[in-house]
């Protein structure tokens, strides 16, 4: 039986039909793409699947005890407690358990047997939880995703949307469901972060449901796709480079069956034309005449195609050997100082990728380089007939809200006459009323277009691209990629794409803790480059060859220096062993107070169970506190050996 079953849905939005009669299992194990045009209904097809839009007609099943989680693109609100306490509570059922327990132990004294066998088995429930469900894995999650040991102990509402969507990301994949649901969960990502996730993704046995606008990261994670296509939602095997195969030989498989038949009914037609009126042939010419109406009845229609985009760079300006210089840049906000001493050179047709950890400045370096923000030393010069052109990740720096699309692609090409803006637009897939729409009324994905389209009116040879393929679809994310191949001039862009990063980079610049390394070759080389490196790393660590000095006097010097480390790290060492012990007692004493609340005797005797009750209760977060500590102070220790390390 499907752990979720979507039977004859039919759903129109704003007059538009989205679906209509469409079907969809999701299976144990399964492994979907969903995939389609911007408005095309991917998002609303996730939220009928977990019930929250309900659809005009048809019905959504699930099995029973089935838990489906679900990452939206809009945001919720965060609650209270700190950034650990909100994936905490994501565990299964958590919050239910604790709030029924605290109602519980409030009127516990009263002696009635089964509030006091109902109390027992909250608390044995709860401590299966924290087995299953405890803090170091938690926190393991959230590293993965880029949070820092230092955000754990933070409020959530301290972050910002993008952390806070990770934050999201970080407790759906904590509460571990049957079937996950993941709406574009790489937007808010960084590189380091996407690579993660996509290991984590790869170890997953539960079924996955995925709407991603990155070719790569899709195709390593389905083996099946649901397209909304202009006919309906169509389903096929494979993943999506397999999707796309299929559905170009279906439809060149169709339009084979049109040609033939409109060959034969015109066959058909001159026959009946000619012999009609001939007594001899009259039989003929009728028998053939109700066959033409049997194929016009049985006629093969071939399906709507959906416009795409139309994205191709003109030759640009030939610039100067040497593009940009940036020399002893220094940059930070506030106290808190980013760049220092930056030095680089960009040449033309140089292709860029900047990779680095959400606030490593990638964004910040771009603005520098456009022109959006100035250095407080150094300095950055353009070379010889050298023409920026900036598209910005936050589509608000650069379009006005009150503008009309017409308005904002005039703007970035002023000598346009209203023929040329209409032109491009269209290339964009705004027509007719739609350039008159304002840039506020616009969805993410329109904006996007509308910053292609002001990027191509008037392109520049050196172009700076923040994050372009979010907001976009599948496919036109593909077409800005492939125009991105043929274009002429010189590129630097950040983005986590994975597949836009590693088709289009020759050069890669990794920003980290304020530093900037520059690696030859494409993402793809970068990547399998910082994979050798690790394996080299474990393999010398094996390995070391013995290299102890041959003297006395070096001996007996070495023996020193060596007392004085064991000295300086037992420093480090005798906090984690008292934190060690200090989480073990805790752990002890709930596994103590768990068999004690466990046992029916207990019951018998209201206020001991009570105050065993309550300091299991308060147990919890002493425990967590705990943990924490254990782990800073190992941190802290592992931090000092890699310095005697290095």
């Amino acid at each position: 039986m499907p752990l979720i079953s979507a039977e004859g849905i039919s759903l129109q939005f704003r007059g538009r039909t989205l679906f209509d009669g469409a079907n969809l299992a999701i299976e144990k194990g399964d492994r979907l793409g969903i995939v389609g045009r911007n408005g095309s209904g991917k998002s609303t097809l996730l939220r009928i699947l977990t019930g929250e839009v309900t659809a005009d007609s048809g019905r959504v099943k699930r099995a029973r005890a089935c838990r489906v989680g679900y990452l939206s693109q809009e945001l919720g609100d965060p609650g209270g407690g700190t950034l650990v306490q909100s994936v905490m509570a994501r565990a299964p059922g958590r919050s239910e358990l604790e709030a029924e327990l605290e109602e519980l132990l409030v009127d516990v004294g009263d002696g009635d047997d089964s509030r006091l066998a109902r109390v027992a088995d909250l608390h044995e429930t709860l401590a299966d939880l924290d087995r299953r469900f405890a803090p170091h894995r938690a926190e393991r999650i959230l590293s993965g995703l880029g949070f820092e040991r230092s955000d754990m102990s933070r409020p959530v509402r301290e972050f910002s949307g993008g952390w806070r969507m990770r934050a999201a990301l970080a407790g759906l994949l904590f509460e571990d469901p049957d079937v996950l649901l993941l709406d574009e969960p790489t937007n808010h990502l960084d590189l380091p972060s996407v690579r993660w996730l996509d290991g984590f993704l790869k170890g997953l046995k539960q079924s996955l449901v995925l709407i991603c606008h990155d070719r790569e990261f899709l195709n390593r994670h389905i083996r099946r796709v649901a397209s909304l296509e202009l006919e309906g939602l169509r389903q096929y095997r494979g993943d999506y480079d397999d999707y796309l195969e299929e559905r170009t030989l279906e439809l060149e498989v169709l339009m084979a069956r049109v040609k033939n038949e409109e060959a034969r009914r015109k066959e058909l037609e001159s026959f009946v034309e000619r012999f009609r009126a001939k007594a001899t042939k009259a039989r003929q010419a009728q028998s053939k005449a109700k066959l033409i109406e049997k194929m016009q009845e049985r006629q093969v229609v071939l399906p709507k195609v959906q416009d795409s985009i139309v994205l191709k760079f003109p030759p640009s300006e030939r610039a100067g050997d040497v593009v940009l210089s940036i020399d002893r840049l220094t940059f930070g906000f506030g106290e808190e100082g980013l760049f220092d001493g930056l030095n680089l050179t960009v040449r033309r047709q140089d292709r860029i990728a900047i990779v680095g950890r959400n606030g490593a400045g990638k964004t910040t370096l771009l603005k520098l380089i456009a022109g959006e923000l100035e250095p407080r030393s150094g300095t950055i010069r353009l070379g010889q007939n050298v023409r920026t052109s900036y598209y910005a990740q936050h589509h608000a720096d650069v379009l006005r809200r009150d503008s009309t699309v017409f308005e904002e692609v005039q703007r970035a090409a002023p000598s346009f006459g209203q023929t040329q803006v209409r032109a491009v637009c269209g290339a964009f897939l705004f027509s007719g009323d739609d350039v008159e729409k304002k840039v506020a009324v616009l969805s993410g994905g329109e904006k996007a277009r509308v910053a292609l389209a002001r990027m191509l009116a008037a392109p520049g040879n050196l172009l700076l691209l923040d994050e372009p393929t979010n907001h976009l679809d599948t496919d036109s994310a593909e077409r800005l990629t492939d125009s991105l191949e043929t274009y002429d001039g010189t590129l630097l862009f950040v983005s986590h794409n994975l597949d836009f990063a590693k088709r289009l980079s020759t050069q890669v610049w990794d920003l980290t803790g304020g530093r900037l390394e520059v690696y030859p070759g494409s993402l793809g080389e970068y990547l399998e480059k910082l994979e050798e490196r690790a394996r080299m790393d474990v393999e010398d660590a094996r390995d070391t060859p013995d290299a102890s000095p041959k003297t006395k006097d070096d001996k007996r010097a070495a023996r020193r220096a060596d007392a004085e480390r064991r000295k300086e790290r037992s420093r480090f060492q005798k906090p984690v062993t008292d934190a060690e012990a200090h989480v073990a007692k805790l752990e002890a004493e709930r596994a103590d107070l768990e068999a004690r609340l466990a046992d029916p005797d207990i019951h018998r005797d209201p206020p001991k169970m009570q105050k065993l009750a309550k300091r299991f209760h308060d147990l919890g977060p002493e425990l967590d506190a705990a943990m924490v500590k254990w782990e800073q102070l190992e941190a802290r220790l592992q931090e000092f050996d890699r310095g005697e390390q290095s």
